[in-house]
């Protein structure tokens, strides 16, 4: 990990406010030149969507999340990382994640933030089970090739 910078990592089941958390990373600060946050919604699928469940293994899903933003840190030369994660039932237009990147300048903001998400999406210990409107059987969201593909990209780049 970068220096005396540790990451705030945080699975909860409550929502979270976007601008409070910039405010938590970036109050008093004035070695920060960028702050990227990605935030992640529940879509609603054209109306097929009635909730999105997600499930972790609480320990488990803390450590990785830990441990992956500890790689961002040692990548890029943040000032500071919060990475959100919510669980249980996610209605859609409900937050779902929040990456919040500060670096001194942009392209390291952005190259650590995308850099979570595609982990985020990929790789880290959640599981998504879609509940429809129609009362049809719930089911397990798989995962996407696409999702593999951006996750490879940042394992060929050069640590």
């Amino acid at each position: 990990m970068s220096g005396a910078i540790k990451p705030r990592v945080a699975i909860q089941s409550d929502d979270f406010d976007t601008a409070a958390e910039i405010a938590r990373l970036t109050s008093g600060r004035h070695d920060i030149g960028a702050v990227v946050t990605f935030s992640g919604l529940c879509r609603d699928e054209a109306g097929t969507l009635q909730a999105l469940e997600i499930e972790h293994y609480p320990e488990m899903a803390a450590r990785e999340i830990t441990s992956i933003a500890g790689e961002a840190l040692g990548r890029w030369p943040l000032t500071g990382l919060t990475v959100i994660h919510r669980y249980g039932m996610i209605r859609p237009g409900e937050n779902i994640v929040l990456v919040v990147a500060a670096s001194a300048h942009r392209r390291a903001a952005f190259d650590a933030a995308a850099f979570l998400m595609d982990y985020l999406k990929n790789a880290a210990p959640f599981w998504k089970k879609e509940h429809l409107v129609s009362g049809a059987a719930s089911g397990w969201v798989e995962a996407k090739s696409t999702d593999a593909a951006a996750l490879t990209r940042w394992q060929e780049i050069e640590k």
